[in-house]
């Protein structure tokens, strides 16, 4: 029996379609590892690179699904956050959004800090000091005002952004599919069990960013028909892509690739081109950055729109801009967070944060797809049908579970420990509201769940 639909979200303007969304996901999950991936296969595994593709599609389609299922049920903005709070209630709402938010906030500062960083190598200055903070604020700073102007104007910029960056890459396959030698595509055999799961480990993360694209999932049109759609179209893009550069890379370079860890499609690119080819393919890593950025600023606010929304931030969060009806305050609070650990903090710190808090909030979704599922929770139309949408869950919570099983001590207890505080501030805000110390969710809003 489904269940009514809460009232939420009263004034954003759904203005997402098909081709948006799916520029949004390819956007936020081509981003700037794309251009050193192929090398770092190459280096493990060498031709044996397709296999490893391969069974990366089939984990991270299982982890695709459950978000197809779970946003096809949900429609509030907010993504990840949005499901499970709907599936178990505000208190493991919350704990997803910040998961969400944190693994997103950080993984945008680290672009942010990369982005500085090449800059710096064609002109100095702005590698350092005021000049290296000038230019993240300016980034920063521009994004979030794109996207305060509006939804579509921000899914404009991500659909543009994705192209610009995306158009170099497409040359490149083009171009050196005629150029490839057979010999360098040679089957090798298969590879050892440690090296393919080792590959396919770092072949997850660079998959992973489809969450950050279904932030603003309230601001979907026909989110029941277009989630799903658009989340597996951009899969099977990104696969195509991914593969296709990796058999260009390795048919131009051969054993040399693994040696260019720096910049391996840019090397092919130079083989193939000149220096005219490495420059665009340069270029393309700085705008596929920008494109990154730019998804992000789209997205990620709209966690903390919907915290101030059910009242487990401050209201102000969930404030509209009073002409372009979009939630400005959590856009800007989101750039300056952002900026702030930018120009603070490496790339390499960044990153390593935020991995562990991707896969845990993975873990969440297929959890709260299950009960989802089973609950037959409709929000807006019918729902996405699928055979075996019971055991997919499950099916994915295993798949994340071994990914989960290499990560470090450190990361493991950085994530339970930022879970531990956000259990912790939950449960003293709604002890205090209980109260009457600090306002609760509005009054009149049905529990999720």
């Amino acid at each position: 029996m489904s269940e009514p639909r809460p009232a939420t979200d009263e004034g954003l303007v759904r203005g997402i379609g098909l081709a948006g969304l799916t520029a949004a996901v390819v956007n936020s999950t081509v981003g700037a590892g794309i251009f050193v991936l192929p090398a770092a296969v190459a280096l493990r595994i060498g031709a044996a690179a397709p296999l490893a593709y391969l069974l990366c599609f089939v984990l991270m389609a299982l982890v695709v699904a459950c978000f197809a299922l779970a946003g096809s049920r949900v429609s509030r903005s907010g993504g990840t956050y949005g499901y499970v709070g709907r599936a178990f209630g505000p208190g493991a709402g919350f704990l997803a959004g910040v998961l969400y938010w944190l693994s997103d906030v950080l993984a945008n500062s680290g672009v942010l800090s990369v982005l500085a960083a090449s800059a710096g190598v064609l002109v100095p200055r702005l590698g350092s000091g005021l000049g290296r903070s000038a230019l993240i604020l300016l980034v920063s700073g521009g994004l979030a005002g794109v996207n305060v102007r509006g939804v579509r104007a921000g899914i404009g910029l991500v659909q543009a952004l994705t192209l610009a960056k995306l158009l170099p890459l497409l040359l490149l396959v083009v171009a050196g599919l005629l150029a490839v030698s057979p010999a360098n595509l040679a089957w090798p055999g298969l590879p050892k069990a440690a090296a393919l799961g080792d590959t396919v480990l770092l072949l997850v993360f660079a998959f992973v960013g489809v969450e950050v694209a279904l932030g603003p999932s309230g601001e979907v049109k026909d989110p029941a028909r277009t989630v799903p759609r658009a989340v597996f179209l951009a899969l099977g893009l990104t696969t195509l892509l991914y593969c296709a550069l990796q058999l260009v890379c390795q048919g131009i370079l051969g054993a040399e690739l693994a040696r260019f860890t720096d910049a391996p499609l840019a090397e092919a690119a130079g083989r193939l081109l000149g220096r005219a080819g490495s420059a665009l393919l340069l270029l393309g890593a700085s705008v596929s950055m920008l494109g990154y950025l730019s998804g992000s600023m789209l997205g990620s606010p709209r966690t903390l729109f919907a915290f101030g929304r059910d009242g487990l931030l401050p209201q102000a969060f969930a404030r509209l801009h009073p002409r372009f009806r979009t939630p400005w305050v959590a856009v800007l609070t989101h750039a300056a967070v952002a900026s702030t650990l930018a120009i603070s903090g490496s790339f390499e710190r960044l990153a390593v944060m935020s991995n562990v808090a991707v896969l845990t909030l993975y873990l969440l979704c297929a959890l709260a797809c299950w009960q989802l599922v089973r609950r037959d929770v409709r929000e807006e139309g019918p729902p996405l049908r699928v055979p075996g949408e019971r055991l997919l869950p499950f099916l994915a919570c295993g798949a994340i579970l071994w990914v989960l099983s290499s990560a470090t001590g450190r990361e493991l207890a950085v994530t339970g420990v930022v879970v531990a505080i956000a259990g912790l501030a939950y449960a003293l805000r709604r002890a205090r509201a209980a109260r009457g110390l600090t306002p609760g969710p509005p009054p009149g809003r049905p529990r999720p769940g």
